[in-house]
């Protein structure tokens, strides 16, 4: 069978052709066989949460069947954030944890993340074992073995609790406004950060199924930016659906994007002692322009391939303590397994709260080269990205550019994109490098 998984995990429209509930089934089914033998569990235990999409509400129960029929027990969390059910995965020693969310795409969409023990994502090679597994032949238990089912009704206390320790700093004296994308951060967030002693507005926090991303959280800022000048808040912090990752906006309602984000965290995590190696690790979508700060700030960068999982192999391989990705995931793994949204903004209001300074000052440590993204919808990702005519046109470009720029050009990991990623040293030749470019992809085969 055809590859399942992307980048992060299985996605697509729900109750489509490929994300049905029979699939949803068959994955959980064979994902608990896979990691049970892994770890050697004679009796699997698997946490199982979804953000609010009202097709969660389906793929849920059809996890939650597949798992028991292979003979795993399986703990419903509810409604949380992606951060949260790896955290529960460590916490509650389970085998296996299945977050249903398909992050920051539209509600029809959905997708199934798997972590294994730990909470930590799973490697390719399980991941092949895994979808190995959905169509082989298999013997179900029954009786006593079928796996029993139960709720956890303080998953969320237990997560909120666990970021307070990992953040001791008081936010008393903030003012944030806190966008939710009517998400799975819709009552984490806000609490949180409220418990933390920020004085806490809570913006689209009002899940009903059908509004999550509609509009609004890390990928439609407006709302936000608009939202923190009205408020007169000292910043704003912006979730996407299933709240593994963060982005920011300053009092004037500027955006501070994640590469900002990792560059105040770096420093502040080496003034305190605590960047190992004195080294960030990002992925070759971050800006030239923190390569510049870091480089300038004494800390060394590491460049992965686009993909949290990536950053996260990295980070474990070189036993690094900060990574992400311009996009606003961003992993601590002193404190998590995985990109956790609300873990970064909490530590990113502690700066501000520490320094006294505010997140514009902060923010300024990076200046960044312009840079310009296209995303183009083609028929055959892969083909497309890999023809003589965009290699071409990609050598063309890098050539023309030197020193002072680059060229990104890949494949989508969750959709039928073709992503074109240009920086220059000026807006106007950014732009005009990054049409052409994606001109030739659009009529590329």
């Amino acid at each position: 069978m055809r590859r399942l998984f992307g980048t992060d995990g299985v996605r697509g429209l729900a109750n489509g052709e490929l994300l049905t509930p029979e699939l949803a089934v068959a994955v959980s089914a064979s994902a608990a066989r896979v990691l049970a033998e892994q770890n050697q569990s004679r009796r699997p235990l698997a946490v199982v949460g979804r953000d609010p999409r009202a097709s969660g509400e389906m793929l849920e129960a059809a996890v939650v069947a597949g798992l028991a029929s292979a003979g795993a027990d399986a703990v419903r969390v509810g409604v949380l954030p992606t951060p949260a059910v790896a955290y529960l995965v460590a916490e509650l020693g389970a085998d296996l944890g299945v977050m249903i969310s398909a992050s920051h795409n539209p509600m029809p969409d959905n997708g199934i993340k798997l972590f294994a023990a730990g909470g930590h994502k799973l490697p390719d090679a399980i991941e092949l074992a895994v979808e190995q597994g959905v169509d082989a032949p298999r013997v179900r238990p029954t009786g006593a073995d079928v796996g029993r089912v139960r709720d956890l009704p303080d998953a969320l206390d237990r997560y909120i609790a666990h970021l307070l320790v990992s953040t001791p700093q008081s936010l008393a004296g903030l003012r944030v406004v806190v966008d939710c994308a009517h998400g799975a951060a819709s009552v984490a967030a806000p609490d949180c950060y409220a418990k933390a002693g920020a004085e806490v507005i809570a913006l689209n926090a009002a899940p009903d199924g059908l509004n999550i991303n509609d509009g609004v959280g890390s990928t439609h800022l407006g709302p936000l930016c608009r939202a923190v000048v009205e408020h007169r808040a000292d910043l704003g912090i912006a979730h996407d659906g299933d709240a593994d990752r963060c982005l920011a906006v300053d009092a004037a309602g500027n955006i501070v994007d994640g590469d900002q984000i990792m560059a105040i965290l770096a420093v502040a995590m080496r003034d305190a002692g605590e960047l190992a190696a004195d080294t960030l690790v990002a992925t070759v979508m971050s800006n030239l322009g923190l390569h510049l700060a870091m480089r300038d700030a004494g800390i060394a960068v590491r460049t992965t391939q686009v993909g949290d999982r990536y950053v996260l192999e990295e980070l474990r391989a070189g036993g690094y303590t900060l990574g992400g990705e311009q996009s606003g995931h961003v992993v601590l793994p002193g404190h998590a397994t995985t990109g956790d949204g609300l873990l970064t903004a909490l530590r990113l209001m502690a700066r501000v709260a520490q320094t006294g300074s505010s997140l514009a000052e902060l923010a300024g440590i990076l200046t960044p080269l312009p840079q310009v993204l296209h995303n183009v919808a083609v028929v055959d990702k892969a083909a497309v990205a890999a023809s003589a005519a965009v290699q071409e046109a990609v050598a063309a470009a890098e050539a023309e550019l030197g020193e002072t720029g680059r060229v990104l050009l890949r494949p989508s990991g969750t959709e039928q994109l073709v992503r074109v990623m240009v920086e220059a040293p000026t807006a106007e030749q950014a732009t005009a490098t990054a049409v052409r470019l994606a001109e030739v992809v659009a009529t590329a085969h």
